[in-house]
């Protein structure tokens, strides 16, 4: 006879069966059961987190980098509706995320009751899929179901919702085997056109997304590259793919203004998009000439009249990559657009009379101390933008950036993801003081934690993005400035290492103290030049 278990405990089991080694969150009262449940694991973490956000953002991360699941919890009503940023985040940005939460009991849902709202449908335009278990025992089949949606591509976020009289139930099924992701690559046909396609063209032009990262093609897509000889762009989430001095690398496209790649677009006769995710960037605002088009992707083409569509390539990249690469000859990188993107980018770091703190001095210090074993971790703002620009990472996944959903407040608790994720790596995130003062809190999760990691502050007093949008459309701003605490004193209360630069010399020595000590978390609130 099968053993007999609540269901609470079952949902653990099929987490432990799943592969899962943490899950962040705050438990409330309809998620007392599957605390306890948690508290007897011997395979999975439970990482009390000072806000649901912050607990959402921490599996997103976590997520990317190790390529294992993400998972965060919350109790019903308000530790629900908590989680939805980040969860939102997850999808978009494509991060393979589950996430569990507390419901009144069956009997209480058909009338107005504490606390209650109907969380399924909250969640169903943020996720992949949002489900409730309704009988303990499709447990195990709805587990294995959101684990193999968050995964394919594209990867996204999964909400399940555990009713607490469901959680208590005596169940005796068992979690269902784990069986990996098929892949699939291109029929010979589609191969064919492709490579008609594309060694018809005088002038291709590469477009690398983050999907290529995703499904480890990095080496794959590279070869290709290199066999080819055309120029290459990567969207701000693939950053790292192509090292700084690659011959071919154009660098990255997707910014509101001074879009300087484009240019190398519009000399082009063929775009070949790579794993690029849409949601980036849409092809309309990238593509207005209507360049033709060859799509290399795990999931089929999303066409309009700015994405016409040559030849298409569905399959898995890291398989489809071979198969392509023997049927291309190459071409010659377009003339002198490399030289006027470097300089349009300050790529190459120029001479400055002055050491004032600017973002793109302290972009210039960050790439100048990197090492293979650092993750910068972007929060969304001004400084967003300039990183995207001005910041070569040496290798992939060694830059988080939030360009989906771009949610403010991700930095402080991914560098938490991120460090869990990978302990060896030297995590700094970098925030504006507007996202650092949402996820503040956070710290305490780290120190108790016991991790390090390097929060670089940048202090102005003001949502810098939106001040400059403004001041440009407007010639003023609005609403959009505020005062600060001390950040030196704020991270030393929570037995954080605080730090205060205000030029160039201090933030170098600074970071690179910073990146050497050992156990502790360092904050270096760089005081910024006002322009």
């Amino acid at each position: 006879m099968e053993a007999e278990m609540k269901a609470s405990d079952l949902v653990v089991s099929c987490l432990e069966n799943e592969g899962v080694e943490f899950v962040f969150g705050i438990i409330g009262k309809e998620v007392i059961d599957l605390g306890d449940s948690l508290s007897a694991s011997e395979k999975i973490t439970y990482i009390p987190v000072r806000h649901e956000q912050g607990a959402s953002f921490m599996a997103d991360v976590y997520g990317r980098i190790s390529g294992r699941p993400g998972v965060c919890l919350a109790t019903l009503g308000p530790g629900a509706t908590n989680l939805v940023t980040g969860i939102a985040c997850a999808n978009l940005d494509h991060s393979p995320v589950i996430a569990i939460t507390g419901q009144k009991a069956l009997k209480d849902q058909h009338k107005n009751s504490h606390q209650y709202i109907n969380i399924k449908e909250v969640y169903k335009p943020v996720t992949k899929w949002a489900i409730q278990i309704k009988d303990a025992n499709t447990i195990p089949e709805i587990i294995r179901k959101s684990f193999r949606l968050a995964f394919e591509e594209k990867p996204g976020a999964v909400v399940i919702e555990l009713p607490e009289d469901i959680a208590v139930e005596n169940v005796t099924t068992e979690p269902l085997a784990v069986s990996s992701l098929p892949k699939s690559v291109p029929v010979a046909e589609s191969l064919k056109i492709a490579a008609q396609v594309l060694n018809q063209s005088k002038r291709p032009f590469i477009i690398v997304g983050n999907e290529v990262i995703r499904q480890d093609a990095v080496l794959e897509v590279l070869s290709l590259i290199d066999q080819l000889g055309s120029p290459v762009a990567t969207s701000f989430m693939a950053k790292g793919i192509l090292s700084k001095d690659h011959p071919q690398n154009y660098y990255t496209f997707g910014f509101m203004e001074k879009d300087y790649v484009l240019r190398g677009f519009e000399e082009a006769d063929l775009l070949i998009v790579i794993g690029f995710d849409l949601v980036e960037k849409l092809p309309s605002e990238w593509n207005m000439k209507k360049v033709p088009v060859i799509h290399i992707s795990a999931t089929a083409a999303d066409v309009d009249e700015y994405y016409p569509v040559q030849a298409e390539l569905v399959g898995n990249l890291k398989e489809t990559m071979p198969l392509l690469i023997p049927t291309l000859k190459p071409w010659q990188p377009i003339g002198g657009l490399k030289r006027r993107i470097q300089e349009s980018y300050s790529i190459i770091e120029k001479a400055s009379d002055d050491s004032a703190l600017t973002i793109e001095k302290i972009l210039h210090v960050l790439e100048k101390v990197q090492t293979d074993e650092m993750v910068l971790i972007s929060d969304v703002g001004s400084h967003k933008v300039a990183i995207a620009r001005t910041y070569q990472p040496k290798h992939a996944k060694q830059l988080i950036i939030s360009n989906g959903f771009a949610s403010m407040g991700i930095s402080i608790p991914g560098a938490i993801g991120a460090k869990l994720a990978a302990p060896e790596k030297i995590v700094i995130c970098i925030t504006g003081d507007g996202g650092a003062l949402m996820a503040f809190a956070e710290l305490e999760t780290a120190k108790r934690l016991g991790l390090s990691f390097v929060i670089i502050l940048l202090n102005d007093s003001m949502l810098k993005l939106e001040v400059d949008t403004m001041k440009k459309k407007f010639g003023d701003s609005y609403g959009v400035t505020f005062t600060n605490p001390d950040f030196v004193q704020l991270a030393e209360s929570f037995g954080a290492r605080g730090m205060r630069a205000t030029n160039v010399e201090e933030f170098e020595r600074m970071v690179t103290e910073a990146m050497n000590a050992k156990n502790e978390i360092v904050l270096i609130d760089t005081i910024m030049q006002l322009r």
